[in-house]
């Protein structure tokens, strides 16, 4: 449970962020103790029922609106606290200084709904509040992409690009809202801008893409730009890895063998679970003899239970239930030792 009485706010009119102090009568700060000893305890419909009183005989305390909002919440009674910090948002929006902390906590909750409708519109009026607010503009970019409105969102990070133009975390999401967009080039030219400002992380930027074209299921240009981060950057195991995965995705079966064996030739520390990731990525493919083989290949540079039980789920997908069988039984044997 979380409380904020105590938060630092702006005066409507401006000027220095000083606290926010409650002007209670004795009798109202007599229950707003009693409703925080409740909360405390756990005991959320007695508190809110403290709070509403409060709130009733003084509904421009933005404390006790926050403390309410929170009940409601703890209580899982989610549309009232809502209601109750877009009463406080909307206040926010009327400040000169916008404060942001209602606007944070319906981020948070949209997200968690994905209620992506009301994601866009708080964030959509919290921009045009604060119109050169860089992390309002971001977070309206991020709704925008959420919701599947892909070309505003390019439309917003190419505003914040403009904003901060050497900013390489805007040319990413610029690059990840024209994937969605289908402008596939253009993407890559986003992320390739990335790595031009931040050299020293080209082939990260570069794997980002590669990812993307990956889950695309578009192997050929996976391949090709994994390819890429190997000869930047041929000490990082999990591009071989990540090559490997996209070699299985166009039927190079032996190609993808060689890939994870570099990765083990980088990284023979954990030569065990690129070995088992292998073999997760041909039991997908549905190749199952190969993924036999790499839990094989796992369970020989380090003999733990769960790359044994792959194995025999690699059997049976094979028909080879006793064989399976005989993998259990054993792993049995040998843990009730």
């Amino acid at each position: 449970m979380r409380f904020f009485l105590q938060r630092l706010l702006r005066p409507s009119g401006g000027g220095d962020i000083l606290p926010l102090i409650l002007t209670m009568t004795d009798e109202i700060s007599a229950k707003r103790d009693l409703a925080e000893k409740l909360l405390q305890k756990g005991k959320y419909d007695e508190a809110i029922v403290l709070l509403e009183e409060i709130h009733q005989e003084s509904p421009e305390e933005d404390p006790i609106l926050l403390m309410l909002s929170w009940a409601y919440f703890d209580s899982g009674k989610l549309d009232r606290a809502e209601k109750c910090l877009n009463i406080l948002f909307d206040r926010e929006l009327e400040r000169k200084v916008f404060t942001g902390f209602a606007f944070d906590e319906l981020v948070r909750i949209y997200k968690q709904k994905k209620d992506f409708l009301n994601l866009v519109n708080i964030c959509e009026k919290a921009a045009v509040a604060q119109p050169d607010d860089v992390g309002l503009l971001n977070e309206l970019g991020n709704a925008y992409l959420q919701s599947g409105h892909y070309r505003q969102a390019c439309g917003i990070y190419e505003k914040l690009i403009e904003m901060e133009n050497d900013n390489p975390f805007f040319y990413c999401s610029l690059g990840e809202a024209l994937f969605a967009a289908g402008l596939y080039q253009e993407s890559e030219q986003a992320y390739w801008k990335a790595g031009e400002i931040d050299p020293d992380q080209h082939d990260r930027y570069y794997f980002k893409i590669a990812t993307l074209f990956q889950q695309a299921q578009n192997y050929r240009d996976a391949e090709r730009l994994f390819n890429k981060c190997v000869s930047i950057n041929p000490s990082n195991p999990l591009y071989y890895c990540s090559l490997g995965d996209c070699l299985i995705g166009l039927d190079q079966m032996k190609n993808a063998q060689t890939a994870y064996d570099k990765a083990v030739q980088v990284d023979q520390a954990h030569a065990g679970a690129y070995y088992n990731r292998l073999g997760h990525s041909f039991m997908k493919a549905g190749k199952f003899l190969q993924a036999a083989d790499a839990f094989q290949a796992a369970i020989k540079h380090e003999p733990v239970r769960h790359y044994y039980l792959n194995l025999a789920a690699a059997y049976r997908e094979m028909g080879l239930s006793a064989a399976a069988e005989t993998i259990v039984h054993e792993i049995n044997k040998i843990d009730g030792n």
